[in-house]
């Protein structure tokens, strides 16, 4: 291939954007339009409907030409057939399904009954664990039964019953062994052992011993010697009881489910004898246990097989079970029984609310026990204040209420607080009754309750409690309007004078809630400032976190009004409380989370800035080293956030003050630097669409400020893509606003840090090449470059010049055609700028298009410079002659080729030769996508057809196509 003398194609911009517009065609809107929705009908008679007909009726006339979605259907929609299906399957219905409909009818009433809105156990199992604690030594005593089998080959029934009888004989006197001296956790472990036990002796058929362990486990229950970790013991040792119950019960099932699967409500009838029998020795073995208080449990475990038995068998064992209760002296281990069996009933049966009325009535009787000797002597003996005595009830007490109280009517909570009124030491009661309840029944009679609270006995039970208990309920449901100052006074008298801090702080963080619900910020700054008061001192605060920052988020809930919110005299001060750097940080994402989410309008009040610079720059403080990304980037987005919000209107100078501030303020975070340099250009051109592109002097000088903003801020940055394109907008900045000489600058710093350029970035966290993003920033630099006019002081195009001087030393990957993509990509841009008219401009900027006014010199220095960049693409097509770059060569001529057509005058033999050769040269391996050539010919044989470019006849008869063989 020769060396070629370039000539640029004279192009009139406006004439080819005439030709590139569509002809308008008129359209008549019939009935049928592809887009039209079709009508979907059910048909009922689907059965008879021969292949190709259709259950859908369109709009379209029948005249329409298929619609292709439902020619997939073979002629029945989907819809429609669901309706047939159906309509089939109701007809067909049997009587064993109009039983499982019964069976589901009864299943829906009892979910009914017990709802989602009912609290399950296990959401306050963990609870109990962590609140009853002990240091103390505890004991246990483990179950030593034998690990042998039961043998297989014995088939005397006679020999089995004897030897089950032997070992129910000795349920009670099997080897223990007493393990002393654990600590909670030890104790807890070994608890898991037994549970773990109990499972591997079910599943070796050693169902007596299972038995053992669950009676021995059951025993531990009447052991009060440690009597700060009972609630806890309760809750690890009934874990042991419901697997116990559960696998008996899907024992039995099993039985049942022999041949035929047992319905989900199935009656007594529906159960086989063998399964009969075998529940019923289950409950002759428990009846054989002589103690009361594992019998009780154990039969309470399984109180759900009752259902195997008799229709009524749950609704009559639970009253005796109630009754047994009755012979449990220690009151605390009565109440947990009680407990027990409500957790089980409401699970069995929770339409069976006498029972557990039964229950309640009994434990007003236990109260009695509680200021008699013997448990007055148990607390002196273990060193217990009453009052801490008292909590331990808690627990066990509401949860037989919230399953008293479950959807119950209002008229019981009336009759309960007259009950209440009437017993001694009632406050543990009445915190109960409270915490039990529908919020909006306490809600209603809010002073009653605070009268009781008044009366009851402050030895008892410490009144702060009560008041807890009521906020909780008060924050859920609203009083009386003309009650809720009176209210909030009652409660704050008591709660002010907790001298604990911890106690205090319960209770305060309920109340505040209450308090911005119905209140203004003139009471909340006021809790503000007695929470101040009460946690200050000896740094209680630093124990009391958690609570804190429950309070900054129920104010935020119900203050969205900024300016309000940071004008309180005691919120900053109450901030300062958060001394542990990673609490305090945790705040001031919350606070910044709710101002991005409800700060809807721009701002610039001075209090809201100042406290959100102090909130931002909090967070900005915690970065250091050991900082994860995932950390920086949440942070950066938060203040970047409250950077977009800030607003100073036609006051510029203020914004860009404000910039200034914020720059030097979050420095660290490189994200943000990022948004405050978009923020300024931004400024920029808002202030040159203010000034319609007149600069004023005052104006003119401002924007070269921004300018002077942007330059000195982008070294700053790690990110070299991030300085590139930041020089690049920038300078775009600077030239629409006509700061010559700034967007010069940005430009050939731009340029000169381009050998900066790794050959490889992390994306994501993944190392990739970088190629691709700089071929994308370059090509977006050369668009940029037909508007900047050169400098008066510097050669003609010095700005091309240097950009492609870069890419000739820069470090490109090997085997990598990037840099002659870049030499292809100058072309266009080279044959633009020798246009009379370029494509497009910027107002108030004489580009070269004014400057040269189409210069000879000018011109053919361009023609040099595409004649050197030609070569060097050629030289680079030769060497790609192996078979492995033949692939390459194909793509790259091909790509020159399209920009010698589009750009190019192929009235010049020698380019018009070059043309051909390229064109060639890409077909010659097969390579070229067939499609693509096809339409580029097309392409050349319209361009043919305009006035000015018949010449291309001639060359479209030259271009031949080739497929690979």
């Amino acid at each position: 291939m020769a060396s070629v003398q370039w000539r640029s194609r004279g192009r009139n911009y406006e004439a080819e954007l005439q030709r590139c517009h569509h002809e308008a065609v008129p359209v008549e809107f019939g009935d049928y339009h592809p887009l039209k929705p079709i009508m979907v009908t059910d048909t009922k008679t689907r059965r008879g409907t021969r292949k190709g007909s259709t259950s859908s009726s369109s709009s379209s006339s029948s005249s329409a030409p298929a619609d292709p979605l439902s020619s997939m259907l073979d002629g029945t929609d989907p819809l429609s057939m669901f309706a047939a299906a159906s309509s089939g399957e109701t007809s067909a219905m049997s009587h064993s399904s109009s039983t499982g409909d019964l069976g589901r009818k009864k299943r829906i009433k009892e979910e009914e009954v017990l709802g989602a809105d009912f609290e399950p156990w296990s959401t306050k199992r963990g609870e109990i664990l962590a609140r009853f604690t002990t240091t103390e030594k505890l004991s246990i005593n483990l179950f030593m039964g034998s690990d042998k089998a039961p043998n297989p080959g014995s088939s005397a029934v006679s020999e089995k019953v004897r030897t089950r009888l032997e070992e129910l004989d000795d349920l009670e006197e099997g080897s223990q062994r007493q393990l002393l001296n654990l600590s909670q956790q030890d104790y807890a472990n070994r608890i898991e052992e037994l549970n773990q036990s109990l499972k591997e002796a079910w599943s070796t058929d050693q169902k007596v011993k299972a038995l053992k362990i669950v009676i021995q486990c059951s025993k531990l229950l009447s052991d009060t010697s440690v009597i700060q970790f009972y609630p806890s013991k309760f809750v690890l040792i009934t874990d042991i009881l419901d697997t116990f119950g559960r696998l008996v019960y899907e024992r039995i099932w099993t039985m049942c489910s022999d041949p035929r699967p047992l319905p989900d409500s199935f009656t007594a009838e529906d159960v086989n004898d063998t399964a009969k029998e075998t529940c019923l020795n289950w409950f002759f073995k428990i009846a054989s246990i002589r103690e009361l208080l594992p019998r009780l449990y154990v039969e309470t475990a399984i109180l759900k097989c009752n259902n195997f038995l008799s229709k009524l068998g749950v609704q009559e064992t639970l009253p005796r079970l109630t009754a047994m209760i009755r012979g449990i002296g220690d009151p605390l281990v009565a109440s947990y029984a009680r407990a027990y069996l409500c957790r089980v009933g409401m699970e069995v049966a929770p339409h069976l609310k006498e029972s557990l009325n039964a229950n309640f009535f009994d434990l007003l009787t236990t109260f009695r026990q509680i200021s008699g000797d013997s448990v007055q002597k148990q607390l002196h003996i273990q060193r217990v204040e009453v009052p801490v005595y008292l909590t331990l009830y808690s627990p066990a007490i509401n949860w037989i209420l919230q399953c008293i109280a479950y959807r119950a009517p209002e008229q019981l909570l009336t009759e309960m607080m007259e009950r209440c009124k009437m017993m001694a030491n009632n406050a543990l009661l009445l915190n109960s009754i409270m915490r039990a309840f529908r919020p909006e029944f306490v809600a209603t009679r809010a002073t009653d309750f605070i009268s009781m609270i008044k009366d009851c006995d402050e030895s008892g039970f410490p009144k702060h409690l009560l008041y807890r208990s009521l906020g909780r309920s008060l924050a859920c449901a609203d009083p009386p309007e003309s009650e809720r100052l009176t209210i909030l006074n009652d409660a704050w008298k008591v709660i002010t004078k907790v001298r604990n801090p911890q106690d205090y702080m319960n209770c305060a963080e309920i109340w505040v809630e209450f308090t911005c619900r119905h209140f203004t910020k003139r009471e909340v700054n006021t809790v503000l400032a007695d929470i101040i008061k009460h946690m200050t001192p000896d740094r209680a605060f630093e124990d009391a976190y958690p609570q804190l920052q429950s309070v900054i988020r129920k104010i935020l809930t119900y203050f969205h009004d900024f300016s309000a919110l940071f004008s309180m005299e005691r919120f900053l001060p109450f901030l300062d409380m958060f001394q542990k750097d990673s609490v305090r940080v945790e705040v001031c994402k919350f606070i910044m989370e709710v101002f991005i989410k409800h700060q809807l309008e721009l701002t610039r009040d001075p209090v809201i800035l100042n406290a959100m610079l102090h909130i931002c720059k909090t967070m900005h403080d915690s970065v250091n080293s050991l900082t994860l990304e995932d950390e920086k980037r949440s942070l950066a987005l938060l203040i970047i956030g409250f950077v977009r919000m800030v607003s100073f209107g036609r006051d510029f100078e203020q914004q860009l003050s404000f910039c200034v501030e914020a720059r030097a303020t979050f420095c660290n975070l490189e994200p943000v630097l990022v948004q405050l340099i978009h923020t300024v250009n931004q400024l920029a051109m808002e202030t040159r669409r203010v000034m319609r592109g007149n600069h004023s002097r005052k104006t003119a000088a401002f924007v070269r400020a921004c300018a002077a903003y942007c330059f000195i801020s982008i070294p700053s940055l790690s990110s070299i893509f991030s300085r590139l394109n930041l020089y690049l907008l920038s300078g775009q900045v600077a030239l629409a606003n006509q700061c010559l000489s700034q967007a010069d600058a940005f430009l050939k710093a731009a340029v000169s840090i381009l050998p900066e350029v790794p050959r490889s970035i992390s994306v994501e966290g993944k190392l990739r090449s970088s190629e691709n993003f700089l071929l994308d920033f370059i090509n977006n630099f050369l668009a940029t470059l037909l508007v900047v006019p050169d400098h008066p002081e510097h050669g003609v195009l010095y700005l091309v010049r240097g950009l492609l001087n870069m890419v000739q030393d820069y470090t490109w990957e090997e085997n990598s055609d990037a840099k002659v993509r870049v030499y292809i990509s100058a072309l266009p841009l080279l044959a633009a700028m020798c246009q009379e008219t370029y494509l497009y401009s910027i107002p108030k900027v004489d580009s070269n298009e004014t400057l040269y006014g189409g210069d000879p010199k000018f011109l053919s220095e361009i023609n040099k410079l595409c004649e050197t960049l030609i070569g060097q693409i050629l030289d680079h097509l030769k060497v790609l002659t192996r078979d492995e770059s033949v692939r390459r060569q194909s793509a790259l001529a091909f790509s020159l080729f399209g920009v010698l057509l589009a750009h190019g005058d192929l009235r010049n033999n020698k380019l018009s030769q070059l043309s051909i050769n390229l064109w060639n040269l890409s077909h010659k391996h097969g390579y070229c996508e067939a499609r693509v050539s096809v339409r580029t010919l097309e392409y050349i044989k319209h361009q043919a057809q305009q006035p000015d470019m018949a010449h291309l006849s001639d060359t479209i008869q030259r271009l031949v196509l080739q497929s690979r063989t």
